[in-house]
């Protein structure tokens, strides 16, 4: 992990980890992983504030929630930790992470300074739509699948210690919450073009030149719809930035806490 010292503990329901002191930072994980997927950002961040992780409904610790679960869904568990928590916060997601992170930041724009769209999906061509929505429709809820597909997508062939953390998080992920979390991402349409317009707090949109599905053009096209958007693109990366790119990732976020407003 990291040099910081983490805390656990729990808000509204979800366990979470967390460090330093000040503004919330609150960050949001991808389907499949859990707050330790964040473990570069916890030390770069605490300088800046409280950061605080949440282990994803049905991650983690975080218990599977009952019955079939949409993008709205998970937006409103989220929404009920951003509630507990002092002031406006920094909202940063990845991959879903970032659809619930720029739904937030449109629908309760008085708790959120920021926000961050790493890795983020929009407007999905049909082809892209049918595949994700076909490997969502592959899951049985009761095995865990066999990462290696998606492992290949996120990192290639290359062996390193963050392709191995996430070949563990997704071998102990609840196959149950799973399921939930990556049909709920496949079925998402999300963020909107109207939401997107919606949100007047400063927003990067972040992802790797070499992403194929959260791809620099759709960076692109949303920070162009956000009135106080800005796309980064990191050469050479591709679907795990923060992970893979922290250096880039964490000098992205630190310039961000400054610029939000207090």
């Amino acid at each position: 992990m990291t040099s910081t010292t983490l805390r656990r503990s729990e808000i509204a329901g979800l366990a979470i980890t967390e460090t330093g002191t000040g503004r919330p930072m609150l960050l949001l994980h991808g389907v499949g992983l859990r707050s330790e997927a964040w473990q570069h950002q916890f030390d770069a961040l605490a300088g800046c504030g409280h950061v605080i992780a949440p282990d994803m409904p049905g991650h983690g610790l975080s218990p599977c929630p009952a019955g079939d679960m949409t993008l709205a869904d998970y937006t409103g568990a989220i929404r009920r930790v951003l509630e507990e928590l002092p002031g406006r916060a920094l909202v940063i997601g990845h991959s879903m992470g970032a659809m619930i992170a720029l739904s937030l930041a449109s629908v309760v724009p008085e708790k959120v300074c920021a926000v961050a769209a790493l890795n983020a999906v929009f407007e999905r061509s049909a082809g892209a739509a049918q595949a994700v929505q076909a490997r969502a429709a592959g899951l049985d809820g009761k095995t865990v699948p066999d990462p290696a597909a998606t492992l290949h997508r996120w990192f290639g062939d290359d062996p390193s210690p963050e392709r191995s953390a996430c070949r563990r998080w997704l071998q102990e992920v609840d196959p149950a919450g799973y399921k939930k979390a990556y049909t709920a991402f496949a079925l998402a349409d999300a963020p909107t073009r109207a939401s997107l317009a919606a949100i007047k707090s400063p927003a990067r949109f972040i992802t790797g030149a070499l992403e194929p599905n959260s791809t620099p053009d759709m960076s692109r096209a949303m920070a162009g719809l956000t009135p106080c958007g800005q796309a980064i693109i990191v050469e050479g990366a591709a679907h795990m930035l923060p992970l893979t790119h922290p250096e880039v990732v964490n000098a992205a976020l630190r310039e961000l806490a400054q610029e939000a407003p207090a």
